[in-house]
């Protein structure tokens, strides 16, 4: 069984809604009328009863003759049919009326509201007891006294129910029947006008609806479905339409980021998996040979091979400390600690560390210009490594008798750091690529190297707000160059 749609639901509630104030409105409207018009017959009969007490001989100096009385009251109730004339004692209890026999239905009224109406105690409409049926209605009344002494009440009821009667064959006169037949049409078309009003507002709704089910039944991806919201109107409802097509935009964006991520955190672990396996394999078959019982190794031998031992263990030392840093830059927990310092004395002494390893290669280090005096803020220990792996990365694709150059210039409030070396350069179309932690150029020599340095060079530079840039020429060497901030 299927839930009612929010327009079945609103539509409903309204009609329920409209249709408890229409009856409610109407009952109000009636008894407002209703006490309007009592409040005004009332009114207009206030005195009746004192009129008649005080004109007329058979009430004014006290009741004697009860049938005359009684036949008094038929021929007033004949000229006035909307008037029924009753007299009670002191008590409340009915002595003679203008009704005939068997009509009343009550021998005593109650006396309160008649005491209200004659001392004036409290404002009109009062209602008074009905002998001829158990309702309340209108009245007047007054007191009739003999010799100074209370006999009792004459007491008038003001729309008997003669004058009852004819109101009611008047209410169901056919022009009143239109009448209610026009108003209920009126209502009946209002409400309809309403329902299409509704259904106008709702609609929206409904076309946003069946667009999350339809993005719901495509997984939540755009490239199964249109890519513009189909609900657009510039309201409340066609932004919300527009947020969520954007923020689905946006959740499609970094899901295929994540893929991507996903995609080349594979390839780097297929990679660094080749890097480890090389040297652990070389290391493995060394300690065999070394420790191979029947072997016939000479002291220099055994020292040859330890020594090739050692260096595959120092690559694997390095490949794993570049593994650590690079995940734990990547998961954006590194700080940066600023400090001002002379950069020149930074350049020479990261070149004091490496100036053994050059020399072993045959490559010449040099600084420009020689006495370099700058002053920077920024992290030390981060930039030391940035300069230390672009370095050696240069020293390694830089061939026997070439140059590796330090290089600093400054233009307005940034100083540029440049280092080229001589090597044997990078293919054009690679040089986008060169950053990525998985990429090996095609021409790229390792010497105890895991192609890691310049992921991390990148990564470090991006965290203090640096950018690098590399050119190259095929056979004639690189220039990596990145800003800093005085």
């Amino acid at each position: 069984m299927h839930s009612m749609t929010l327009y079945q639901k609103l539509a409903w509630s309204f009609i329920f809604i409209f249709s408890l104030l229409c009856a409610l409105v109407f009952n109000w409207s009636k008894q407002l009328e209703q006490s309007a018009q009592d409040h005004a017959q009332q009114n207009l009969h206030l005195q009746l009863a004192e009129h008649l007490v005080n004109d007329n001989p058979l009430i004014k100096q006290g009741v004697y003759d009860y049938k005359a009385l009684e036949n008094l009251f038929h021929t007033l109730m004949i000229l006035g049919p909307a008037f029924e004339f009753y007299f009670v004692d002191s008590t409340g209890k009915l002595l003679t009326y203008s009704a005939k026999p068997g009509q009343v239905i009550k021998q005593k009224i109650n006396l309160v509201p008649i005491k209200e109406l004659i001392n004036k105690t409290s404002t009109t409409p009062i209602y008074g007891d009905d002998p001829r049926s158990n309702t309340q209605k209108i009245f007047s009344a007054a007191p009739v006294y003999n010799q100074q002494q209370l006999q009792g009440y004459l007491y008038v009821i003001i729309g008997g129910q003669t004058f009852d009667t004819l109101l009611n064959n008047i209410k169901s006169n056919d022009i009143l029947k239109i009448g209610a037949i026009g108003f209920v049409v009126a209502v009946i078309t209002l409400l309809i006008i309403m329902l299409i009003l509704f259904r106008f507002f709702t609609l929206p709704l409904t076309q946003l609806n069946n667009e999350i089910c339809q993005i719901r039944a495509a997984n939540y991806s755009l490239t199964k479905m249109t890519q513009s919201p189909r609900y657009s109107g510039n309201n409340e409802i066609g932004n919300l339409s527009k947020g969520v097509h954007g923020m689905l935009s946006r959740i499609d964006e970094q899901l295929k980021s994540l893929q991507q991520a996903d995609k080349q955190r594979r390839e780097l672990l297929t990679h660094l998996s080749h890097d480890l396996r090389t040297p652990l394999a070389s290391l493995h078959g060394f300690i065999e040979v070394i420790k191979k019982p029947k072997s016939h190794l000479n002291e220099h031998e055994k020292q040859h091979y330890l020594s090739l031992a050692m260096d595959n263990c120092q690559q694997l030392k390095l490949l794993i400390e570049q593994i650590f840093e690079l995940a734990h830059l990547e998961s954006g927990q590194v700080k940066i600690n600023t400090e001002t310092f002379n950069l020149g004395e930074l350049i020479y002494d990261c070149l004091a560390k490496l100036a053994l390893t050059a020399q072993k290669a045959g490559i010449t280090l040099q600084v420009i210009p020689e006495i370099c005096d700058f002053t920077v803020t920024t992290d030390i220990a981060k930039l030391e490594r940035i300069l230390t792996n672009l370095i050696e990365n240069a020293i390694r694709h830089t061939p026997e008798k070439g140059t590796v150059s330090i290089s600093v210039s400054q233009q307005s409030e940034q100083l540029y750091v440049t280092v080229s070396d001589t090597g044997i350069g990078i293919h054009e179309d690679e040089l986008h690529a060169i950053f990525e932690p998985h990429y090996q150029a095609r021409n790229s020599i390792k010497r105890g190297t895991s192609g890691l340095g310049l992921a991390i060079c990148k990564h470090l530079l991006t965290l203090m707000d640096s950018n690098i840039e590399v050119k190259s020429t095929l056979g004639k060497g690189s220039q990596f160059r990145f800003n800093l901030s005085k």
